[in-house]
């Protein structure tokens, strides 16, 4: 069996074929979906304190579509270089109690722009409560799925009560 050299030609259609190929993984990952780690103890039980893998879509932020309820991962407000994961509880305009445990309760309204999140497990969670409302910008996507360790899709759980 002769040593042969591919040709030059050949080559470059696979240089140029990894490169479209790289191309389109990133556009997907930065505009349309991306697979990303939830991992502490902050929004127990909805997730695993060891992390689990999660997907996030990326349309919902961009076209304003989040709603109270929605577990979302967003850059964090004290950390940019750290990405949190936590749950919409309130939106542009609502009225948030601080903290509820306490006898002299203290509000807060959403400004515009905002949302206040917090993790499932409020006895262990920094979120909303420690550093304010999160920009909308910061929100990365809402999660839809999560893929390990146990496959499910990630709904909205909250039940809007009825003004009476």
């Amino acid at each position: 069996m002769p040593f042969t050299i591919p040709s030059g030609r050949s080559f470059f259609k696979k240089i140029e074929l990894a490169i479209k190929i790289s191309c389109f993984v990133h556009f997907i990952g930065e505009h349309v979906m991306e697979v990303t780690m939830c991992i502490g103890p902050s929004m127990l039980p909805t997730f695993n304190m060891i992390g689990d893998i999660v997907v996030l879509e990326h349309f919902s932020p961009k076209l304003k579509r989040l709603e109270i309820g929605d577990v979302v991962v967003c850059i964090s407000p004290t950390n940019p270089w750290r990405a949190v994961c936590k749950r919409i509880l309130g939106m542009p305009g609502d009225r948030i109690c601080i903290d509820p445990t306490v006898i002299n309760r203290k509000y807060i309204i959403v400004p515009r722009g905002h949302v206040w999140l917090q993790g499932d497990n409020m006895s262990n969670s920094t979120d909303s409560r420690s550093y304010g409302p999160v920009p909308y910008a910061l929100i990365r996507g809402r999660v839809f799925a999560r893929l390990w360790p146990q496959t499910c899709w990630i709904k909205n759980g909250m039940i809007p009560l009825q003004d009476e």
